[in-house]
């Protein structure tokens, strides 16, 4: 009788901790919801430029846009920032598709990836 009991109260302590453990994520899922939306500064993503669609963003240079979005012969979308080995060299063709950045981040979430040296 004493297994059996002890088995029961050693089930209801894990249901108990479970439940409580529960409460506490929903309740702070909850209050980082209601603080984003009361704080209402949402950081904008990036927006995600396509290949083939061409946009005044994409293919002109803005100021304080110095990365270069380049594709090599293999089809690689390879960005290069300012200091690097091949930076110089790069050359932004916008009829294949190249580009300029404005941040590695925008670069990174249209797709590209960094240059290795």
């Amino acid at each position: 009788m004493g297994k059996v009991n002890s088995k029961l109260s050693g089930q209801r302590r894990r249901r108990s901790l479970f439940h409580a453990r529960l409460v506490i994520v929903l309740g702070l899922l909850g209050l980082t919801s209601a603080a984003y939306v009361v704080t209402d500064e949402h950081s904008q993503l990036p927006r995600v430029h396509y290949p083939n669609a061409m946009s005044s963003k994409s293919v002109v240079r803005k100021a304080g846009c110095n990365i270069k979005g380049n594709i090599n012969d293999r089809g690689e979308h390879i960005y290069h920032m300012p200091g690097q080995a091949y930076y110089s060299a790069t050359r932004v063709n916008p009829a294949r598709g190249e580009r300029w950045f404005c941040s590695q981040w925008e670069a990174w979430w249209a797709g590209w990836r960094k240059a290795k040296v």
